[in-house]
């Protein structure tokens, strides 16, 4: 089995009440126009939602990887995605939970993980066997990374407005 995993959980603080904070991480539209890399989420006529992501192994390769998730969990204090029931390739989890700490303070905590699985690394791709899975996953730690960091940046100026 030729398996990529990445992922990557961090704590910040956003000025703006948890209403607002909750309304914005639970609104997909926000995630597709601020997370580099993620180029579209939708849902299925099976209420399966697809988060399309765009990933890029430096002078190797990219591919596009969908991920089918479903909403595990939208609460006051939690969202959270998880792998479609039935998947086997491509697993994606994301949640953030959300701590009121005052009327215009709130506390994220926001996870991100992805993980690949293939028979072989030629179906993921022709060139991915020579780089291999450590490579590869060590490449994608750091996207994911780069890529859930500018998010938070972002999703905090925007909350603060």
């Amino acid at each position: 089995m030729f398996t990529i995993k990445a992922g990557v959980s961090d704590k910040f603080e956003v000025n703006a009440g948890i209403e607002k904070v909750r309304e914005f991480f639970g609104e997909n539209r926000n995630i597709v126009e601020m997370m580099d890399g993620v180029e579209s989420i939708h849902t299925d006529n099976k209420d399966v939602t697809h988060w399309k992501i765009f990933a890029e192994v430096p002078l190797i390769f990219s591919l596009k990887v969908s991920f089918p998730v479903e909403l595990a969990e939208k609460t006051d204090e939690r969202i959270e995605w998880i792998p479609a029931r039935g998947e086997t390739q491509n697993f994606l989890k994301y949640s953030a939970d959300l701590f009121e700490m005052s009327d215009d303070l709130t506390i994220v905590q926001l996870m991100q993980s992805v993980e690949l699985r293939r028979k072989s690394a030629r179906e993921l791709h022709p060139l991915a066997g020579l780089a291999g899975e450590k490579i590869i996953s060590a490449e994608m730690q750091r996207r994911i990374t780069e890529m859930v960091t500018k998010f938070i940046r972002k999703a905090q100026g925007k909350l603060a407005e």
